[in-house]
């Protein structure tokens, strides 16, 4: 759910009726200790006491790791969530009513909250439900087929609500509907029925299937996924789109395995529900699923909230559907890449604690992520293997999980007869194809030795000669890729234009701050230029963290943002934002149009990337060993096509809105 600008009377108020030390309680065991309360710290691995609440301050601090702040930034750090979401939920918990900053806004977001707790309500009821029908006679295939075959005890069953949906065409329907009167159109919006095709009624979507409840990252029931107990196809059946449940941006048992990622500092991702399951059984519980699909970019970005090494361990099932998961799922890493790269150098100038150490090495296209891929002796799922192993195996599996780079490699030499000349040319070019990709000169010479050394299969003369052909080969892809790869100083400027002149705008012309975030958020568009990405994440640290509400005029933004910039150098380079002359003057007076445009700009220079980046793809695979994935390519190569024709036309600005928009300010 999309939250608006929340109005700051409502800020305001949960400000004053939220009591810090209710909030961290929840989360911290506290003691008192004169007027002030002290626990262990949940930021940092504790060891005594050194975490203090003031609840005459609203104040928490930790004495040895330096977090701090009010109730807000507790909620905010501790499950990395936005200041909105934390405001709206203490709005709940303590009944103030919600208000958004526009007026028009306000009906439709009540509506809209009040919709999703009617749907938490129908889920979490027909979770209950589930889950007394697998004690039932009826259930009794269910139950065999979990304790059984599964080996699951009564205790993880209960842990992760496992139930059971009886077979009958409305057993749910008569429940929730008849039994319980829930309108019916509110019990299909939860995806849980489905009308009849002729129109005479519904039918319940789930019918003799093991029933597993899918959590939000808070708990909350936003789903099922069902599995058959028989021949019927598809052997699991999940939930459709839902205004709770969207497949790309949940993942399973993340709410059950967050707390073990953060302490870990790795994330392992699995394909399948009882993978997840079978994992956290065996204490291997900082476990997640991507529920039988390709990591998406979204699902990265929650993970990453969780793990300050970056560390993401993939182990998706060994069979071919499994290999090309993996895949698609580092092509999303990748794509996320380059926007955490400028992230991670802007907290390092935000904290002021200087460039990255050594042994940390900076986000970069080969170092943003610490990614692994586990492969599983004899092609086995991480469930089947810990029928016959320990969790000791499987935890070793992890701890010499090559990076993968060293997947990718293995994957190019296996089964190639290198004495062949087709095949060893093959394994030559696909070599050079993956590390041409690589911008850190260091990592691409270290992996080029060893490529090398591979292909001439210990000789060290020949490991010398073909090292020098292959550096020549990697230095021309990477020269050659630039006109197609890279931006051109056209583009560049161009892009760099749209960015400023959006940047100043939002500077200079208050009434247009909402349009431009509002802008941002739907098209899910950050700047790609550094010195841009820094400047407009302090603006929205002087919103989040320091709480000035920006849509507000008589907030001098400007002053705030040069005060910052004459202490800062790196500001100090976009200086002339801050400024207006004649030309950029009159750009204020066309707001939306300036607006439209750059929006436009932006996102054309990132479905360009885009395009390059699935074209790339395409030139390297086989179109006799796997059709599925370049049709696949190609297809995507189209929609970018088609977009970019839309965007560039939304970039061009006609007469008629020249017209359309006056030409002086109001």
């Amino acid at each position: 759910m999309e939250i608006p600008r929340l109005h700051p009377d409502t800020i305001e108020q949960v400000k004053q009726r939220v009591d810090i030390v209710d909030v961290v309680s929840e989360h911290v065991v506290l003691r008192k200790q004169g007027k002030d309360f002290v626990g262990l710290c949940p930021f940092h691995d504790d060891k005594s006491p050194s975490f203090s609440v003031s609840p005459g301050k609203q104040f928490y601090y930790c004495f040895s790791c330096g977090a701090g702040g009010n109730a807000f930034k507790f909620l905010m750090e501790l499950g990395k969530r936005s200041f909105s979401d934390v405001v709206l939920e203490l709005a709940r918990r303590y009944q103030v009513p919600v208000e958004t900053l526009k007026p028009e806004e306000r009906q439709a977001f009540q509506r809209q909250l009040t919709l999703r707790e009617k749907l938490y309500e129908i889920l979490a009821l027909t979770a209950r439900f589930y889950e007394h029908a697998l004690n039932q006679a009826a259930g009794q295939a269910a139950l065999d087929y979990v304790t059984a075959q599964r080996g699951l005890p009564t205790a993880t069953i209960q842990q992760f609500q496992l139930g059971y949906a009886p077979g009958g065409w409305s057993t749910l329907y008569g429940y929730l509907v008849e039994q319980k009167q829930y309108p019916v159109e509110l019990v299909e919006r939860a995806g849980l029925i489905v009308p009849r095709k002729g129109g005479g009624g519904y039918y319940d979507r789930f019918r003799d299937r093991l029933m597993i409840p899918i959590h939000d990252l808070y708990g909350r029931v936003v789903g099922f996924g069902g599995r058959s107990l028989g021949d019927e196809q598809p052997k699991y059946l999940n939930s459709p789109e839902t205004e709770l449940f969207d497949k790309g941006r949940i993942l399973f048992g993340l709410d059950k395995a967050r707390g073990a990622i953060a302490k870990l500092d790795q994330a392992v991702v699995v394909e399948g529900y009882f993978d997840v399951i079978a994992l956290h059984q065996a204490g291997i519980t900082q476990t997640v699923a991507s529920m039988g699909t390709a990591l998406s970019t979204n699902q990265v970005k929650q993970l990453l909230r969780y793990t300050e090494s970056k560390r993401i361990i993939l182990n998706f099932d060994a069979d071919t559907a499994g290999g090309k998961a993996t895949i698609r799922g580092i092509d999303e890493l990748f794509l996320y890449l380059s926007k955490m790269d400028e992230q991670v150098k802007y907290e390092r100038l935000r904290t002021k604690k200087g460039p990255v150490p050594a042994d940390k090495p900076s986000v970069a296209h080969l170092g943003a992520i610490d990614l692994r891929i586990v492969e599983i002796p004899g092609n086995k799922d991480s469930d089947e293997f810990l029928k016959f192993h320990t969790a000791e195996d499987y935890q070793k599996l992890l701890d010499n999980a090559p990076t993968w780079m060293e997947w990718k490699i293995e994957g190019i030499f296996r089964d190639k007869k290198l004495d062949h000349p087709e095949q060893f040319q093959r394994c030559s070019y696909e070599v050079v194809q993956l590390l041409g990709s690589i911008s850190d000169p260091v990592l691409r010479n270290y992996y080029l030795r060893h490529c090398a050394e591979r292909l001439a299969q210990n000789n060290s003369y020949l490991s010398l000669q073909i090292q020098i052909s292959l550096q020549t080969q990697v230095q021309g892809e990477r020269w050659h890729g630039r006109s197609q790869k890279w931006q051109t100083s056209r583009d560049r400027t161009l892009l760099e234009q749209a960015e400023a002149q959006l940047i100043r705008l939002y500077i200079h012309k208050a009434h247009h701050r909402d349009e431009i975030e509002t802008a941002l958020d739907d098209r899910d568009l950050e700047f790609s230029l550094s010195h841009h990405r820094i400047l407009w994440r302090q603006i929205m640290d002087l919103k989040e963290q320091d709480g000035i509400d920006l849509a507000d005029a008589s907030i001098d933004l400007l002053r705030l943002l040069e005060e910052t910039a004459a202490t800062d150098t790196i500001l100090g380079h976009v200086y002339g934002l801050f400024q207006l002359d004649e030309i950029n003057q009159l750009d204020t007076y066309r707001g939306r149009l300036v607006i439209q445009a750059a929006i436009a700009a932006m996102e054309k220079n990132i479905c360009e990337k885009r395009r390059r980046h699935f074209l790339d793809l395409l030139k390297s695979v086989d179109w006799a060993a796997d059709p599925d994935s370049a049709r696949s390519y190609q297809q995507k190569i189209q929609v970018e096509d088609e977009r970019l024709r839309q965007l560039e036309a939304e970039r061009q600005v006609d007469f008629a809105d020249l017209v359309s928009v006056p030409f002086f300010a109001p």
